[in-house]
């Protein structure tokens, strides 16, 4: 018999949403697997005795095996129900503290700092490594807050570029993966204007190839059917707007010719495509990917399309992370009111991918 799997997650800033939403989704993941989290405790911590809990918990001892090379604090977090019968546990995690030195004095609910952003960065690092040694399967990062990350000395733009250097990976590249829309961005956290001045015919191509392959095997589908977003209104209007159109053409004849050989049958590529419509035929089922040009070229639509169910799954990793698309919401933090779903479809992708099932299939739901 297989065993479960067992899926680390990281608490993202103690002093956003990340604990409540850990606290009042675990006993719904506890029945999909086993769960390891990696934060400061003193994040939950900071919920104690604050009203509009919907969920009570407690610290235990470990009950499963603390992986030998962690070096912090190790516990058991339990979520028991408060009803009746009362104390009965409905979900159960591994928790690794890699900053017990944070103390709730040092934290302020709702507001980043250096002390939120060291846990935050040594959390992901933690658990980075230990879903790379295959303690754990697959990871889930909650959200961080990158100005603290900064104050804490991190310089680093986000999850997908801190997690590329700890790993090693060659090239990596952000995916956002929801039933009726899929979205690789060719760039992530950098200026428009840079952009449009970086804009080269190999680099895009290589995120055209590299995207569909990762999607080939996520799917399991190799005639996909993938567009390209253009970068000037109308695809530049035949040069009346600008002529970075023939640059996005010449990368899609590249990206094309790589799968000539390899690839029976092979994807199809289109584009590029104005962006102002793009998103909607895809949306429609015309399309299985789209590749965006910057960030909010393609974050605006997933936002407005996909909400709740829309996840970040980072591609090229030697693992499979997943996280929710949305922030630390510091203004919610502590008040009861964030709604987890994104964060639990987050989890149930990763799940679904560390058993290698398509990504076709339906997730695992929460009970009712």
């Amino acid at each position: 018999m297989s065993r479960r799997s067992r899926i680390a997650i990281s608490l993202g800033d103690p002093c956003g949403i990340g604990p409540e939403l850990l606290l009042g989704s675990l006993s719904a993941i506890c029945s999909w697997t086993d769960v390891t989290v990696v934060g400061s405790r003193a994040g939950v911590d900071l919920l104690m005795g604050l009203p509009g809990a919907r969920v009570a918990w407690r610290w235990v001892e470990p009950t499963v095996q603390v992986p030998s090379t962690f070096s912090g604090k190790a516990y058991g977090l339990q979520v028991i129900s408060v009803g009746e019968p009362p104390d009965r546990v409905l979900g159960e995690a591994l928790w690794l503290d890699p900053t017990p030195e944070i103390r709730t004095d040092q934290l302020r609910l709702g507001e980043g700092s250096a002390a939120s952003g060291q846990a935050t960065v040594e959390a992901i690092r933690v658990a980075g490594l230990l879903t790379m040694s295959g303690a754990t399967d697959a990871l889930v990062t909650l959200p961080m807050a990158k100005s603290a990350a900064h104050l804490a000395g991190y310089p680093i733009p986000g999850h997908t570029e801190f997690l590329r250097e700890l790993s090693g990976a060659p090239i990596t590249r952000m995916a956002f993966v929801s039933p009726r829309l899929n979205v690789v961005l060719h760039t992530v956290h950098q200026s428009l204007r840079s952009v449009v001045e970086d804009l080269d015919a190999d680099a895009v191509a290589e995120t055209l190839t590299f995207s569909t392959r990762q999607f080939i095997q996520l799917t399991g589908k190799s005639d996909l059917r993938v567009a390209l977003c253009a970068m000037n209104p109308h695809a530049g209007e035949q040069g009346a707007f600008g002529g970075e159109e023939r640059i996005l053409e010449e990368a899609i004849v590249r990206a094309e010719a790589s799968f000539t050989i390899d690839a029976k049958p092979a994807p199809v590529f289109s584009g590029p495509l104005p962006s102002d419509s793009v998103f909607q035929r895809a949306a429609r089922g015309e399309f299985d990917l789209v590749v965006a040009l910057y960030h909010d070229q393609g974050l605006i639509p997933v936002k407005l399309l996909e909400p709740e169910r829309a996840v970040n799954l980072t591609l090229g990793l030697p693992f499979v992370r997943t996280s929710p698309d949305h922030g630390t919401a510091f203004d919610k933090a502590g008040k009861w009111i964030a709604d987890s779903q994104n964060f639990l479809e987050a989890t149930a992708l990763a799940v679904r991918l560390a058993g290698r099932a398509p990504l076709t299939t339906a997730p695992p739901r929460t009970p009712a």
